[in-house]
């Protein structure tokens, strides 16, 4: 069995992008500014898919070997 503190520290890692691409895109709905000539919503997506693989293999680190 894992400690507490290692599953939830895993499910938080694993909530965030979906917290990110779901619950905050309403927050972000901006035209301006624009990153790299893209709308800033647009731009906010963009990081949250790129970063998404390291915050599940973080999670994959995480639960180690079975």
């Amino acid at each position: 069995m894992f400690p507490l503190r290692v599953r939830v520290l895993r499910v938080v890692l694993a909530a965030i992008p979906i917290a990110m691409l779901s619950v905050a895109v309403p927050l972000v709905n901006r035209v301006e500014p624009r990153i790299f000539g893209m709308p800033f919503i647009l731009g906010w997506i963009a990081l949250w898919v790129i970063l998404t693989p390291g915050f599940l293999f973080a999670v994959y680190r995480l639960e180690g070997r079975r």
